[in-house]
Formats: structure tokens, C-alpha cells, sequence
């Protein structure tokens, strides 16, 4: 896991994408390229301290947009964000929203420009 200057303890250590980094299907490269998404998130969203889901909202669906295309290359090397990963990078999302006091966001929401 890249190292990063987040504040937040519960996601300064997190495991980001642990299951897709277990398993042998999705390239390790890649995925560390989904690491370093979700850490930048979490970087936003210190930096720009979103008052409320909307606010939030718009920073996730940003990087929900990163996602997209990082899911064409998956793709062009014979892998895909399939039903696991999906899972794996909407439990990483909640995690975020959680860690930074949004308890009450919704994971469909959070990721809801998703094409994969």
C-alpha cells in the first residue's frame, strides 16, 4: 500500500482492495492504481472538509469516475471489475464515508456514476 500523508487513522491503514489484491485474477498493478484512487479520495476529502452527502457525494462520484476508466484497463488485460470487486470498492467507499463521520450515506449513492 502506497504510503500517504492522510490524517484519518481509520483510513490512513486501511486495507484498500485487500480482496482484489488476493486474488490472482485482477493484475496487482491495476489494482494498486484503485489503491492510489481511494487515497486520493481520502485526500479530498481532508482537504476540502464536505459539509454535508452532497458535498461528499460529488467527491466520491469523482472518483467513482476514475474507476470507470481504470475499468477499461482491466479490461485490456483480460480481467474486469466484475461482482467481487464491485463489492470489494463499494465496502472500501462506505468505509471512507464512515471514517470521516457520513454514517448515514448510502453505498448505491456513493458510487453512482459506476459503469462496471
Amino acid at each position: 500500500m502506497p504510503t500517504t500523508t492522510i490524517r484519518n487513522e481509520q483510513t490512513a491503514h486501511y486495507p484498500f482492495l485487500q480482496e482484489m489484491l488476493d486474488d490472482d485474477y485482477f493484475p496487482p498493478s491495476l489494482v494498486g492504481k484503485g489503491q492510489k484512487i481511494l487515497l486520493r479520495l481520502c485526500e479530498a476529502i481532508e482537504a476540502q472538509e464536505p459539509a454535508d452527502l452532497p458535498a461528499l457525494y460529488r467527491l466520491t462520484h469523482a472518483a467513482t469516475e476514475e474507476f470507470n476508466k481504470l475499468a477499461l484497463e482491466f479490461e485490456a488485460h483480460d480481467s474486469e471489475i466484475e461482482t467481487s470487486a464491485r463489492e470489494n470498492i463499494g465496502v472500501d467507499f462506505l468505509h471512507i464515508a464512515k471514517a470521516y463521520g457520513f454514517a448515514d450515506a448510502d453505498v448505491e449513492e456513493l458510487i453512482a456514476p459506476r459503469e462496471w
